[in-house]
């Protein structure tokens, strides 16, 4: 089992920064990747950022060039450095875990944690 907890979520004005932390504990020498996903009101959960154990790094188009995802593997910590926030990036971002068991996809998801970008 993985238990990831979120925070650095809130309200922040269009062209405004956040930075996003996902804490891992639990079974996390199993996990093979981690991302962020978000899912705004109506609309399905959607992929933001995902980063390997090796570092590399795949983003959505839509934050290209806005949003940088990284890991502090001695934290046990991803985070999402959001800049540029506009309106439509306004939605519940979750913390994914990626882990293989016998040649099987396994998800764990935080409680997720809210992003409103309003002026």
């Amino acid at each position: 089992q993985v238990q990831l907890v979120e925070s650095g979520g809130g309200l922040v004005q269009p062209g405004g920064s956040l930075r996003l932390s996902c804490a891992a504990s639990g079974s996390i020498l199993s996990i093979r990747a981690m991302g962020w996903y978000r899912q705004a009101p109506g609309n399905q959960r959607e992929l933001v950022a995902t980063i390997t154990n090796g570092g590399s790094t795949n983003y959505t188009d839509s934050v290209k060039g806005r949003f940088t995802i990284s890991r502090d593997n001695a934290k046990n910590t991803v985070y999402l450095q959001m800049n540029s926030l506009k309106p439509e990036d306004t939605a519940v971002y979750y913390c994914n875990a990626r882990r293989v068991i016998l040649n099987i996809p396994v998800d764990s998801w935080g409680q997720g944690t809210r992003v409103t970008v309003s002026s």
